[in-house]
């Protein structure tokens, strides 16, 4: 192997993101090739298909980018969104990265180490909504790591309140978040309303809107009566309380 794809390779490489097979090959680099490559120190495995050029640390933006290509529709949502576009209560030391998908996937343990995270499929919306339109990848950060718009990720976060163990989020928390979206849009925030397909998520998001005060959270009820007319929504966590939400 000569040296100059090596070197090639050191230059070139993107810093921060695991390489895969596929990216590898783009650099004339085989498979053989790839296990010499570890064995003299030029690369570290991190799993089966994923490496860092040595001396190099996975960024977690270069994580998304390198899940993105395994995992649809993969993207940050619910609080992280949030916290990415300035809402945020509290501000973790190392903070839970909010990943979302389409699709299980099976996550190699290396990237809990250099990433904290929670990752769910949960589906909100029908089948036939296009939710992708609200995703957008960031300024200064990697166009290749798309983020839930506010008004999207408002809607991912009601719908981890509730829920057990690490993915739960607490209501208090929520409400503290919820005022500080004075600027959600409202013309935004309908349609997810009108094609969403969870109660909870629903509820949530009109008893959030009123608390705040703000005119995105405004008459809401009629998209409760949609899914749920008349009806209580309620659920009992594994610390033994209980979330009831009103019809």
């Amino acid at each position: 192997m000569s040296d100059r794809k090596i070197q090639r390779l050191i230059k070139n490489a993107p810093r921060g993101q695991p390489l895969d097979p596929a990216m590898l090959r783009s650099f004339e680099i085989s498979p053989a090739q790839t296990t010499y490559l570890v064995s003299a120190g030029w690369l570290q495995r991190l799993s089966k298909g994923a490496y860092l050029v040595a001396g190099d640390i996975a960024s977690v933006e270069g994580i998304i980018t390198y899940l993105s290509r395994r995992i649809p529709g993969l993207h940050i949502g619910g609080k992280t969104a949030l916290d990415w576009q300035g809402a945020r209560h509290n501000v973790a030391f190392r903070p839970k990265i909010t990943l979302w998908g389409s699709k299980a996937y099976r996550f190699p343990a290396w990237i809990e180490q250099h990433m904290p995270y929670t990752f769910q499929t949960t589906q909100l919306f029908d089948d036939q909504y296009p939710v992708t339109q609200w995703l957008r990848p960031l300024p200064f950060k990697s166009a290749r790591v798309l983020v839930s718009v506010p008004e999207l990720a408002l809607l991912e976060l009601t719908s981890d309140i509730g829920k057990r163990g690490r993915k739960g989020q607490s209501l208090d928390e929520a409400v503290n978040l919820a005022d500080t979206l004075r600027n959600l849009r409202i013309d935004v925030l309908i349609p997810l309303l009108e094609n969403c397909v969870r109660v909870k998520v629903v509820k949530l998001v009109r008893d959030l809107g009123r608390n705040s005060g703000y005119a995105w959270g405004e008459d809401l009820q009629k998209y409760v009566d949609r899914l749920s007319q008349g009806k209580r929504w309620s659920s009992k966590g594994k610390d033994g309380r209980r979330l009831t939400l009103k019809p």
